[in-house]
C-alpha cells in the first residue's frame, strides 16, 4: 500500500489538529434493495399486519419463531426470532418472565399502548441492549442478525433487542504464530470477543473503533482500530474511503478486504500484514498503524506495513538487543538462501563453474556423473517436487502431514539421488533453501520468496 505508506511516514500530526474523521454510510445492494420494497412501511401498532408482513418475508425458513402471548395480561403482543441463532434461556428470562409477570409497582390496567416502550425499556425489562425501531426494512436486519423483535398490539414501534448466540471456540494459544516468550492467546472468530482482547492491553480513552457494515449477503461487521493522537488522521481516513467503496456479496474473512484496498494487485509481496495476536496488534496500533477486523475471522489486517515487519516476531520487542539483532541477522541469512540460493548454484554450474574452489568442482562433477538433465532442469524438478510436497504435507491431516514430510523428504530424497535423476549437491542445496523458507515467521511473505524463486531459476540457467 503506497499511499498508506506514504501517509503514514509523514510527520504526525499534533494531537490538537486531529479531528475524527467522517463517518460513512454504506449502502449495499441488499439494503438499497430493502428500502427500495419496504422503506415506506411503518410498524404502526397493527399486530397481525406486523405478523403477516414477517412471514411474508422470513416464513419460508423453519427456524423462525413468532411467539404470541399477552404484556401485563392486557396487550396482545408477538416475538419475531431464529430459534438457533438466539439464547432462548436469556429471551425466557429476561424478556418474557418480565413482560408477562410486570414488577408490583406497575399497574397495567392504567398504561396506554403509545406510552408502552419507555416503559418496558426504562423499568421492567431486564435488557442493555434494547432500543425502539419503527422500520419495517430495519426490523428484518436486526432479525436476520441475530436479534429479537418484539411487536405489541397498538404500540407504534417495535423494541429490538440483542440475544444473539454463536457457538465458538475458547480463546486459545495461535497456532500460525507460536512464541517461547510472549502471551498464549490469540484471536478467534468472534468480532466482539477480538476487540475486548485489544481494550484489555490498550485501556486508554484514545484507543478508537469504528464499526462498518459491508457485503451484500453476508452483512459483515468490519472494525477500524487505531489510536487517536498517534494515527495520522488521514490514514484513518483513507482506510475509511478505501472500504466504503467496496462493493462485494461476502465477506468471510479478513483477506477478502486485502484485496480490494490494496494499491497493487499483480505484487507477490504482501502489502499488509497479518497477524493471529493481540499483543502484536497492539504493538503496531501503538506506532501508529491501524487495524482491521472482521466478525467471523481469527486475523487481524495492520496497515500500512514495510517489509521488515515480516522478519520481526512478538519476542523481538521482549528480547534483548545484542540477542534480538543476532537472531534477525540469521532470519536475513536465510532470506538469502530461500530466494537467490538454487539460481546462484545453476549459474555457477552452467556458466562460470571457474568460480568454484578446485576441490569442490571435482566433488560436484563427481556427483553430478551419470546425472542426464541439465543443472536448470534438475533445480527446477527438485523446487516443483518440494512445492508439491509441502502443500500435501499442509492439506492432510496433521497426525498424517508429519509422517508423510519425513516419507518424502528422506525416502524420496535418497531413492531419486540412487536412480541418478539428480545428484547429491542438489538436494543439499534444495534442503537449505527449503529450511530458509520455513525460517520467515510470515507465511505470505515466505511464499512471495518461493514465487519469485522459479523465474530467477530460469534466468539463471538461460544467462
Amino acid at each position: 500500500m503506497a499511499s498508506l505508506t506514504r501517509w503514514f511516514m509523514r510527520k504526525p500530526l499534533a494531537v490538537e489538529s486531529i479531528k475524527e474523521p467522517p463517518k460513512i454510510e454504506q449502502k449495499d445492494a441488499s439494503s438499497v434493495r430493502m428500502q427500495d420494497k419496504y422503506g415506506d412501511v411503518e410498524l404502526n401498532g397493527d399486530l397481525d399486519a406486523t405478523i403477516h408482513a414477517f412471514m411474508s418475508i422470513l416464513g419460508d425458513n423453519d427456524d423462525f419463531v413468532v411467539h404470541s402471548f399477552r404484556v401485563f395480561g392486557k396487550f396482545k403482543a408477538a416475538l419475531f426470532y431464529y430459534k438457533n441463532f438466539s439464547d432462548a434461556e436469556s429471551i425466557d428470562l429476561y424478556v418474557l418472565r418480565p413482560l408477562m409477570f410486570p414488577p408490583e409497582h406497575i399497574q397495567p390496567m392504567g398504561i396506554k399502548a403509545d406510552a408502552l416502550p419507555d416503559i418496558l425499556l426504562q423499568e421492567v425489562l431486564y435488557t442493555c441492549e434494547g432500543k425502539k425501531n419503527s422500520r419495517f426494512d430495519e426490523a428484518i436486519r436486526e432479525i436476520s442478525k441475530g436479534k429479537v423483535i418484539l411487536a405489541i398490539q397498538g404500540m407504534p414501534c417495535a423494541i429490538v433487542f440483542g440475544s444473539r448466540k454463536v457457538e465458538h471456540r475458547t480463546v486459545g494459544q495461535p497456532e500460525t504464530e507460536q512464541v517461547i516468550r510472549g502471551a498464549r492467546e490469540g484471536f478467534i472468530e468472534m468480532l466482539g470477543t477480538n476487540v475486548s482482547l485489544l481494550r484489555y492491553r490498550l485501556p486508554t480513552p484514545d484507543f478508537r473503533v469504528k464499526y462498518m457494515t459491508i457485503g451484500k449477503l453476508t452483512q459483515s461487521m468490519v472494525a477500524i482500530c487505531y489510536i487517536d493522537g498517534i494515527a495520522n488522521s488521514q490514514l484513518v481516513e483513507e482506510v475509511h474511503n478505501r472500504l466504503a467503496s467496496i462493493e462485494i456479496d461476502a465477506v468471510l474473512d479478513i483477506g477478502y478486504l486485502e484485496q480490494f484496498i490494496e494499491d497493487n494487485n499483480w505484487s507477490p509481496f504482501p502489502q499488509m500484514q497479518y497477524t493471529e495476536r493481540p499483543d502484536k496488534t497492539v504493538s503496531n496500533l501503538i506506532e501508529g498503524r491501524v487495524a482491521l477486523l472482521v466478525d467471523g475471522s481469527p486475523f487481524a489486517l495492520i496497515a500500512p506495513t514495510v517489509f521488515s515487519q515480516y522478519y520481526q516476531t512478538v519476542e523481538d520487542y521482549s528480547g534483548r538487543f545484542l540477542l534480538v539483532s543476532f537472531i534477525r541477522l540469521a532470519r536475513l541469512i536465510a532470506l538469502l538462501f530461500s530466494l537467490v540460493f538454487p539460481s546462484l548454484y545453476v549459474a555457477l554450474l552452467s556458466f562460470n563453474p571457474e568460480l568454484i574452489p578446485t576441490e569442490f568442482a571435482v566433488a560436484v562433477s563427481g556427483g553430478r556423473a551419470g546425472v542426464p538433465f541439465p543443472a536448470v532442469i534438475e533445480v527446477l524438478a527438485m523446487e516443483i517436487s518440494m512445492e508439491v510436497l509441502r502443500e500435501a504435507t499442509l492439506r492432510l491431516p496433521q497426525q498424517v502431514g508429519g509422517a508423510l514430510s519425513i516419507v518424502g523428504v528422506l525416502v524420496i530424497g535418497q531413492a531419486a539421488v540412487s536412480a541418478g535423476f539428480v545428484s547429491p549437491i542438489t538436494v543439499v542445496v534444495i534442503a537449505l533453501t527449503t529450511i530458509g523458507s520455513f525460517a520467515t515467521p510470515a507465511y505470505d511473505a515466505a511464499l512471495a520468496l518461493r514465487i519469485l524463486r522459479f523465474p530467477l531459476i530460469m534466468l539463471a540457467g538461460a544467462f
